[in-house]
């Protein structure tokens, strides 16, 4: 007598009731109905078709390409008192002859097989006369080339529904964005199925983005609050785990690494290892992990950044699967994204697949680097909407500083809009900045009552907040619409209905090239000591200026701000207020003082080929500038191109100096240039190579850039 879905699941798998979703699931299947479900790791997937399996009769296929885990997966099924087998490369001929007769008698409910098996030989004749009630496909993001991880033997799933019209197929997966998913039913010849969609949030999931600056310092101190806690930590090379590995076995921890490189057994070994807790640690390749059901990982830590936010999203959901509190930390630095960004450039990948992969990486780069609640960052990837900042992100343990920004927000989504949902990320900040270049003009977007509406902002500020607005939800984006922005429920009730939105505040370009040397390591100590005589010198000041007033130096500025100050190297009004602790009046009282400290260490410790002179070379332009030399005189003297000369020139007038840039230019030049621009359609940031040429070479670069720069408005 067959059971009900409810006694199965008390029965074989000894649950009372089902998770959300898996009972409207299973209904869906047993009706005969194809469907797409979305689960996060240890969500309860495999339920879903394990529960069909035992209460209909005739067996069920699961596809999956885990053929390391197949075995396990199949015995513990056998353990619930379910008959289940598995056909693969790992069985020897006549093992496979043995699975293939219980398959035939009726005597098995669940049989996993590898995509590549599946259409080998005679497998899917043999199927016809097994009575297949159900095909299960597994991972089912392997068969999307939009997916993290798409498999090519994957495709071949497409053509199941044309050998079985009648037999229903459920795809799963625990990551898959908007895009993903309406590929697989595609690829799956189903798109027109249900899809369900379970909730990503993983509130038991702290997350944390640290400097990648001495890692393994780091690790040692993390794993000393968590003593003897099973953890998982992922690195992008074989040998970084080797040698992290070897270093925490050093220190007496229990760990050891698994990688695809090492021997089956020996990858089996350590696996093992890790389920039955005789190890602690496991430093690990991507290649671990899948399918693992070890539920009581209590951290995870990504030693490199993942190469995407899905890959990210799997691999922290492979801690706390109990429920119980647990910690992930991603360590991120500027190399990670250049080692990630060459391994695209360098890989066999379509251009269009290259392009994916870059976008896809930048989104996990705008994670890492995010100042909003991180786990709205990862749910809205997911288009699941989060109205609250969850409180167990280090971003909202350490709260940065936000404004009403619902007025920049309509701005981008009524050009978004005005465009029928065509644009991306470069055409929106042109069409919001006026910008008149040939695209813009070719699609007509100038003619936009929009057209121009965000000239208040730099292209670099509309990034940001484009950004930002992404993050949190308030637009799609279309990976396979040439990566256009979609509007949503959101982008109207903003639009329309009124809804407010908060944006972090943009971090000046100066503040953020600080913020990114704090996270990339040094290239030379020099340049730490340098930081740490500046900072010695402004305190010296500092007291100084307390003991003239009779007041506590902190009084003056906190030490935070002046360590600040010595990082950022501020030698403007506008970066001074920048900097954490200086507001009007103490810029008024105090600003001027220290701006000329910092200028004078900057002249007194500025030599040539150290690293002071890349973070200081505007002062030294500037210097000149102010003592009356021409462009080409303070290239001379410095030793630089006019071209270098005029850009920081440039730099110093958006930065708030005052700098009359068309004195450095005659009319008849300035003329001269703009009507060879203008004829060869050429704007600032444009190789301009063609214009130098096209003004006969008498013009230098320098002075067709300054042309250029005035001409836009710098």
């Amino acid at each position: 007598m067959l059971l009900s879905k409810e006694q199965a699941l008390k029965h074989y798998f000894g649950y009372d009731t089902f998770r959300p979703q898996q009972a409207e699931i299973i209904d869906t299947v047993l009706q005969g109905q194809d469907c797409l479900v979305l689960m996060p790791t240890g969500g309860g997937k495999s339920v879903c078709y394990q529960v069909p399996a035992v209460v209909q009769e005739g067996l069920t296929v699961v596809i999956s390409p885990l053929i390391a885990l197949m075995k396990d997966q199949v015995e513990a099924l056998r353990a619930n008192g379910i008959e289940a087998a598995y056909l693969n490369s790992s069985l020897s001929g006549q093992e496979q002859d043995s699975v293939m007769w219980k398959a035939k008698l009726g005597e098995l409910k669940l049989l996993y097989v590898a995509p590549e098996r599946l259409f080998s030989g005679n497998t899917l004749e043999h199927f016809k006369s097994w009575k297949v009630r159900l095909f299960a496909v597994d991972e089912a993001h392997c068969i999307s080339s939009w997916g993290h991880d798409f498999r090519p033997e994957y495709r071949q799933l497409s053509s199941i529904k044309s050998h079985f019209p009648d037999v229903p197929v459920i795809a799963l997966t625990a990551t898959a964005d908007r895009v993903t998913r309406r590929d697989i039913l595609t690829q799956l010849g189903t798109p027109e199925a249900p899809t369900f969609v379970a909730s990503f949030d993983r509130p038991n999931l702290s997350l944390t983005v640290l400097p990648g600056r001495k890692r393994l310092p780091q690790i040692e101190q993390f794993l000393k609050k968590h003593p003897n806690q099973p953890g998982i930590i992922y690195c992008l090379s074989r040998k970084t785990t080797e040698s992290v590995a070897a270093m925490l076995q050093s220190k007496g921890y229990r760990a050891d690494c698994y990688h695809a490189g090492l021997p089956p057994a020996q990858r089996s070994h350590v696996q093992e290892s890790f389920l039955k807790d005789d190890i602690q640690i496991i430093v690990a390749t991507i290649a671990f992990g899948m399918g693992i059901d070890k539920s009581n990982v209590r951290w995870v830590i990504h030693y490199n950044l993942p190469p995407n936010v899905e890959s990210f999203y799997q691999e922290i959901g492979r801690s706390g699967r109990d429920g119980a509190p647990a910690d992930t930390v991603l360590f991120y630095s500027y190399q990670d994204i250049i080692m990630r960004q060459d391994m695209i450039v360098q890989s066999e990948q379509s251009q269009e697949q290259k392009e994916l992969l870059h976008a896809k990486l930048n989104r996990m780069k705008q994670y890492a680097e995010a100042d909003l609640c991180r786990r709205r960052i990862l749910l809205s990837y997911f288009n699941e909407a989060v109205e609250q900042d969850c409180g167990n992100c280090d971003v909202c343990q350490n709260p940065r500083t936000r404004f009403d920004g619902t007025l920049i927000a309509q701005k981008a989504l009524s050009v978004i809009a005005r465009s029928r949902e065509s644009v991306a990320m470069g055409m929106l900040i042109d069409v919001l900045r006026g910008s008149k270049n040939r695209a813009v003009l070719n699609h007509g977007y100038d003619k936009m009552p929009t057209f121009g509406v965000g000239n208040d902002l730099r292209g670099e500020e509309w990034a940001e907040y484009i950004g930002q607005m992404l993050n949190s939800g308030v637009m799609d984006i279309a990976y396979d619409e040439a990566h256009a922005f979609k509007l949503n429920a959101v982008s109207w009730q903003i639009l329309k209905e009124g809804r407010k939105l908060e944006l972090v505040k943009f971090i000046p370009l100066a503040e953020r090239k600080a913020r990114e040397e704090e996270l990339v390591p040094k290239e030379k100590p020099k340049q730490e000591i340098i930081r740490d005589a500046l900072f010695e010198q402004l305190r010296l000041l500092r007291k100084q200026m307390a003991d003239a007033l009779n007041v506590p130096p902190y009084v003056i500025f906190s030490d935070k701000t002046i360590s600040e100050m010595a990082q950022k190297r501020p030698v403007s009004e506008a970066q001074m207020k920048a900097v954490s602790g200086v507001g009007d009046e103490k810029y008024r009282r105090y600003g001027e003082a220290f701006v000329q400290e910092i200028v004078k260490f900057a002249k007194d410790n500025t030599k040539p080929g150290t690293r002071v002179v890349k973070g200081m070379t505007y002062i030294q332009t500037h210097e000149l500038y102010k003592d009356g030399f021409t462009i080409d005189d303070i290239a001379q003297q410095r030793g630089l191109t006019s071209s270098t000369v005029v850009g920081h020139l440039v730099k110093l007038r958006e930065e708030g100096h005052d700098i009359n840039l068309r004195s450095l230019i005659s009319d008849k030049m300035y003329q001269e240039v703009l009507a060879g621009a203008e004829e060869l359609n050429v704007k600032l940031g444009d190789p301009i190579t063609p214009l130098f040429e096209h003004l006969g070479e008498r013009i230098e670069y320098g002075m067709i850039r300054l042309a250029l720069a005035i001409r836009e408005g710098a």
